[in-house]
């Protein structure tokens, strides 16, 4: 330690190049893309011994994530103080009676006049550091402002930490406990302060940003002759104002709005008239109840308009424009009625949930038209809905026994499970004055057994279920919006139609069956309201093999790459100003669902597979998945049942015709190439088809317009790659080069020149090879943007042993005896998988710790010795660069992340005895150029 603080500072202080530590030097924090001041406070936290904060300012939309980690830290003992105070009346006191909810949390109020202090103190086992700048413990501050803050860390016996301790003494002297005498007179005198208004009284209704982007898009289908349309629109982003405007700007004649509900058929004439005006009478329903058939602008229920005798009294060109609100349900027979009948100059669709779970292809309704997609992720970055702070807490367990799919009513609706439940639900709170939650649960003998005793225990709730009409359903609704009853326990009933934007909390008592269920209800809480500044997600999370979606729903990730969803459990995610935290126990249940389920399943590729192709109306090749955002092509490549992608699609039943030697080719371009680690060979080939033969000097100017980097070893392994003689090493009965066709792709007709050989040029004349062989290439190019040409590797991009081998420009693959580390001429990588799951393994004698965010202790194999020759070789640290990878646990599969180049500790190299057998190996301390980052390190290490 001593050691890494002294060069820390001289980094940090003196000289830049000196070795310094990610979490020891001074750094300067600010919110921005690749982080947020407040990632640095919550590692400091999870880090440290205890705490002491002096802040002037906190919002109660900030204390959320900061309890769940004070929960996970109460269970490991330690505590913190919070110094604050009441300048200005900013604090409400709503913060201070959350505050007072964290038993391990101290709150104290200084006495000092004009109180404006934004220090953050935190004790570590010997040393301590302290973030001082312009952020008070605000969302606002923490996750979005422009502020700067100071990180220092120093020695305990440093000068600037007596300073400190010093000034934090006398802060501590002059302030007192946060006491209920204090705090009721606190309330009593308090005054809001007054924000300046912001179109207060705005009258006019206008489009907003994305709003108008997708009138544009409507009106471009509209003028290209386009007779039907579909705008996907996240629950809550004012998709009904949308489709006023486009109507408004079309001008009908007349005009048919269409949806499964009056009530929402009510809402929705009421928000047009608003936006369109004109006299009351051009808007009529047309339900059970109301028939004004002659209103120029008919909102109309489908169970109504859709029967015969009804549709009697309408032309089929009634209507030049039609709305289908809700249009997943599109497919249902008495819309394909209206669909059928009715012949408008334009059908526009509008939906939040065009995936479909009974697999009806909304899209094909709607000629493939996708005019316009709002989906969640987009909306709370727009701020166009309240933002919310997800928490997934573990569900309740006793004696050792946790939730699952088969736990009985009398667990699930125990009186000891509600009690665990509504402690959880104080302590995380709601914003506003009362709660006002949903509880969505599994069963309706479980929704009315919970709302019972949550009724019973002062929290008053009603069970509503499919059984309860819309009648009662509306009065329930109202008596939570009057504050009459804190929650609704429902099972799946407001998944969608119902909107209730009071709404303050979100509570999922069941198994997460779908992403798309999941969103939906989700959604219900996140229309903005007055006074409503956020919206708490309380998650229950059991034993259930369904764990994994969670992470997967709340980042809209459909990438089906485990990395992707392990990284999105271990670290914190962000969408604008909402958070998503997991505590540390739920962390680890999702995690282990993680590793019992296979996301890239054929099962699973199937159903994305047609999803995309639904959406798309055609055959999806991989760069569409890679532009739309849907399975990561990566994973078709990394799929040890599938050759290529050709081998997918015939799977899919898709008509595709190659050879086996197409097959070969496509299945080296796949495997080897598509994941975009060099760009080099990529390069090579797009030229390639472009031109018969490819000049060396144009190839070289090519690859410096792309900013990579060329050596004489580069271009001699591009022509070891394409030549396929990197992979003629000997693999049971036959070679690697094998499988790939054995014939060179790329052949030098002389010493300057590329060009294809004779099989691939005529192979090329094959559309269907030719298209996947271009998509491939063109995919791997687009995931090559991932990655810093101009160096062998990308720091923290993940790599495996044969791409080591590949990319440090060796002659042939030797990476199945591989293992740990290969001691090269010039290049060492080094494989480190640092949490051992097995102490029984071989790997288990390898103790690698780390040390200060920036060394490693790293063992050679067994036997070895100070003066073999292997340990020579790589004690040579003039000739000799350490590339140090590394992955958290066996389970994490066989990708390692790149941690950069390392140099040995000259002082730290001796011999061990390892293992019951007591054998020798010479151990080192790795000390890593790059100072690990600090999410890389809670990734990896934590």
């Amino acid at each position: 330690m001593a050691d890494a603080m002294r060069d820390a500072i001289l980094n940090g202080f003196v000289d830049q190049n000196y070795l310094g530590s990610e979490e020891l030097g001074p750094k300067i924090l600010a919110n921005n893309q690749q982080e947020r001041i407040w990632q640095t406070l919550r590692q400091e936290l999870y880090s440290c011994k205890s705490f002491t904060w002096a802040i002037a300012f906190i919002t109660q939309d900030m204390l959320v994530p900061f309890k769940v980690i004070m929960a996970d830290l109460a269970k490991n003992g330690i505590s913190g103080t919070i110094i604050t105070g009441d300048y200005l009346g900013f604090n409400n006191p709503r913060v201070f009676t959350e505050l007072q909810k964290i038993p391990n949390l101290e709150v104290r109020i200084a006495n000092k006049a004009g109180f404006h202090t934004k220090g953050y103190l935190f004790d570590h086992e010997n040393y301590q550091t302290v973030i001082i700048g312009s952020a008070n413990f605000t969302r606002s501050a923490l996750l979005a402002n422009y502020e700067w803050a100071l990180k220092v860390s120093s020695k305990k016996q440093a000068d600037l930490t007596a300073q400190l301790v010093d000034k934090i003494a006398d802060l501590k002297q002059d302030s007192f406990v946060l006491n209920s005498a204090w705090l009721t007179d606190y309330r009593k005198n308090w005054v809001k302060p007054e924000r300046v208004a912001t179109d207060r009284h705005q009258t006019k209704i206008l489009p907003n940003k994305m709003q108008k982007a997708a009138l544009k898009q409507i009106e471009a289908l509209v003028a290209s002759g386009e007779k039907r349309g579909l705008v996907v629109s996240a629950t809550g982003t004012g998709k009904t104002y949308l489709g006023a405007f486009a109507v408004k700007k079309y001008q009908p004649r007349r005009f048919l709005y269409i949806v499964h509900r009056e009530q929402i058929a009510k809402k929705s004439l009421e928000s047009f008239y608003r936006v369109i005006g004109g006299p009351r009478s051009d808007y009529g329903l047309l339900t059970g109840n109301r028939h004004n058939l002659q209103a120029k602008y008919l909102f109309a229920t489908v169970q109504t308009i859709s029967q015969p005798e009804m549709l009697a009294n309408f032309n089929s060109d009634e209507f030049d424009y039609v709305l289908i609100d809700e249009a997943h349900r599109a497919a249902a027979p008495s819309y394909q009625r209206l669909l059928h009948y009715f012949k408008p100059n334009f059908w526009l669709g509008m939906t939040a949930t065009p995936e479909r779970m009974d697999e009806q292809n909304v899209y094909q309704i709607f000629d493939y038209n996708l005019a316009y997609e709002i989906r969640l992720r987009d909306a709370l970055e727009e701020k166009m809905l309240a933002p919310f702070h997800y928490v997934g807490v573990q569900d309740y367990e006793a004696d050792g026994v946790a939730i699952d799919e088969t736990t009985d009513l009398r667990y699930l609706a125990s009186t000891s499970r509600v009690d665990y439940v509504l402690k959880e639900l104080d302590y995380y709170g709601y914003c506003g004055t009362k709660a006002k939650g949903l509880v969505f649960c599994s069963r309706q003998d479980e929704a009315r057994e919970l709302a019972r005793l949550f009724s019973q225990k002062g929290h008053p709730a009603v069970a509503l279920t499919n059984e309860d009409n819309e009648k009662r359903r509306n009065e329930v609704v109202a008596s939570l919006v009057k504050g009459e009853i804190e929650y609704i326990v429902a099972v799946d009933l407001f998944n969608e139609g119902i909107d209730i934007p009071a709404l303050n909390q979100i509570v999922m008592l069941r198994n997460t069956q779908s992403s798309i269920v999941f969103i939906q209800q989700l959604g219900r809480g996140l229309r903005k309201y007055p006074g409503k500044d956020f919206t708490v997600v309380l998650d229950f999370i059991g034993n259930y093999k369904n764990n994994y979606i969670i992470p997967l729903a709340l980042n809209q990730d459909t990438s089906r790459s485990k990395d992707q969803a392990k990284r999105e459990t271990r670290l914190p995610s962000f969408i604008d100003v909402s958070t998503i935290n997991f505590s540390k126990i739920a962390s680890e249940k999702i995690l282990a669902s993680l590793d019992s389920v296979k996301l890239d399943g054929m099962r699973e590729l199937r159903q994305s597979y047609h999803d995309l192709k639904n959406k798309l109306g055609r055959v999806p090749l991989l760069f569409d998945f890679y532009q739309y955002g849907s399975v990561a092509p990566i994973v078709f490549a990394q799929n040890h049942g599938l050759a290529s992608y050709a081998d997918f699609l015939g799977k899919m039943g898709e008509d595709v015709n190659l050879s086996k030697y197409e097959n070969e080719v496509l299945s080296f371009v796949t495997k080897e190439l598509l994941n975009g680690k060099r760009i080099h060979e990529l390069l090579l080939l797009e030229m390639l088809l472009e031109q018969d033969i490819v000049k060396q000097e144009d190839y070289l100017a090519q690859l410096k317009r792309h900013h990579a980097y060329v050596n004489d070893e580069l271009l001699a392994s591009v022509d070891a790659i394409l030549s396929l003689d990197f992979f003629d090493i000997k693999q049971g009965k036959t070679t690697k080069k094998a499988q790939y066709g054995k014939l060179p792709l790329v052949e030098r007709s002389n010493l300057f020149d590329y060009q294809f050989n004779g099989s691939l040029r005529s192979a090329l004349d094959q559309h269907d090879f030719k298209n996947l062989f271009v998509d491939a290439i063109k995919t791997g190019l687009a995931l090559n943007q991932e990655y810093d040409n101009q160096r062998q590797f990308t720091l923290y991009q993940q790599y495996d042993r044969k791409d080591a081998c590949r990319l440090l420009n060796w002659p042939k693959d030797v990476s199945a005896p591989m293992y740990g580390y290969r001691v090269g001429e010039q290049d060492t990588p080094i494989f480190i998988t640092y949490h051992k799951d097995d102490h029984e393994k071989r790997n288990a004698l390898y103790r690698n710790t780390l040390a200060d965010g920036r060394s490693l202790r790293w063992y050679t194999r067994v036997p070895r010795h100070l003066d073999s020759d292997e340990v020579q070789r790589l004690l040579n640290t003039r000739g000799m660069n350490l590339h140090i990878f590394v992955k958290r646990s066996d389970a994490d599969g066989k990708q390692f992340f790149y941690l950069g180049k390392a140099k040995i500790q000259a002082d730290s190299v001796r011999e061990e005895l390892l293992g019951v057998k007591k054998k020798p190996a010479v151990g080192m301390n790795l000390m890593l150029k790059h100072p690990l980052s600090e999410s890389m390190h809670e990734l990896l290490f934590e």
